[in-house]
This record gives structure tokens, sequence and C-alpha cells, in this order.
């Protein structure tokens, strides 16, 4: 089936399409939540809370837009939505003037290392981080979205990144150190 095919079986709550509409998209939509949520447990959870929604609500989908996008909002608001539940927004004053640019050097790190430092991002800065920097969003949209001003947006970005060169750094200093040691 294509896609629009498997939208309008979708809609008629075929479950042959509901399988293969969740399995052409699971692995991407996974790998979204795994940007706004702490483990893979709570990624898991989320996708299957996002494709609740996905299929609950997907006759409002009015074809304005990629549907592959409007999927990704909805895990994305998902996400938002699960976070708010658990946690409450501490807004934090950050002196913004520090620089957070990586040396070329420090740049060179698995992808999976930094999909775990992003995840151990207190909740606030992974939230503001993924937004602004993975989908961009706004800071305007941000703020909107999790209940907070522009200027509490701004700063859980400056301080998440911050957080992550100081990482970042760490291990690069590590792995010469291990280098040049051998240990």
């Amino acid at each position: 089936m294509n896609l629009e095919e498997l939208i309008k079986g979708c809609i008629r709550q075929n479950s042959k399409a509901q399988e293969e509409l969740y399995n052409l998209y699971k692995n991407v939509l996974f790998v979204l939540s795994l940007k706004y949520c702490q483990n893979e447990a709570e990624a898991e959870d989320n996708l299957h809370n996002a494709f609740i929604e996905i299929f609950t609500s997907i006759k409002k989908y009015n074809k304005k837009g990629s549907f592959e996008g409007w999927i990704k909002r909805i895990t994305i608001n998902k996400a938002i939505d699960s976070y708010k539940k658990k946690y409450q927004l501490v807004t934090i004053k950050e002196d913004l003037a520090q620089d957070t640019m990586l040396e070329e050097d420090e740049m060179d790190l698995p992808l999976d290392y930094i999909l775990s430092l992003i995840q151990d991002l207190p909740n606030q800065y992974r939230m503001v981080f993924c937004l602004f920097e993975l989908d961009d969003y706004s800071h305007q949209e941000i703020a909107k979205l999790l209940a907070i001003t522009e200027g509490t947006s701004k700063s859980n970005l400056h301080r998440a990144k911050v957080i992550l060169k100081e990482k970042i750094k760490a291990r690069s200093a590590s792995d010469k150190h291990t280098l040049r040691h051998g240990k």
C-alpha cells in the first residue's frame, strides 16, 4: 500500500494498515522520542502514546505539509506533555556570555555517546536543547509549548550547551590521556 492508502485504511481502523504504518515509521519516531526522553523505556512509552494519538487523530490530518512532519509533531508533543506532567519547570538565570563553541578535536564523537549526553541533561535543559537545536523550534514556540518565558528558553539552551561542552571536553581530555599513557 502507498502512504495515501495506508492513511485511508487507518481512518477506517483497518488493523493491517495500522500495522504497516507503524512499521513504516516506528524507527524514525523512536529515535525522535529518544531525543526528548531520558532513556529507552521512556522513549518506548512515548512512541506507544504517540501512535495511539496518531491512530485516533489520523482523520484530522489535512494533507497540509508532510505526513511525516505531522506525526513527528504529535510525537514531540506527547513527549512534552509527559514531561510537563512529571516535572515542574524552574526558571534559571545564567550569565549567557560564556562561550559554548567546541574545538574541532572535541566534535568527533560517536552518535550514541552524544545522544547519551543529551539524555543525561537536566530535564528542562534537554527539552529546550532538543526543540531548538534538533527540531528547529524558535524560542517563542518553545516558550509557548513549555509555558516558560523566551528568556528562560534561551537561558536553558545556553546552560544545556555549557553542560554538553564540559562533558565533551572531559571526554576529550580523557581520550588524550589514554592515548598518551595507554591506560
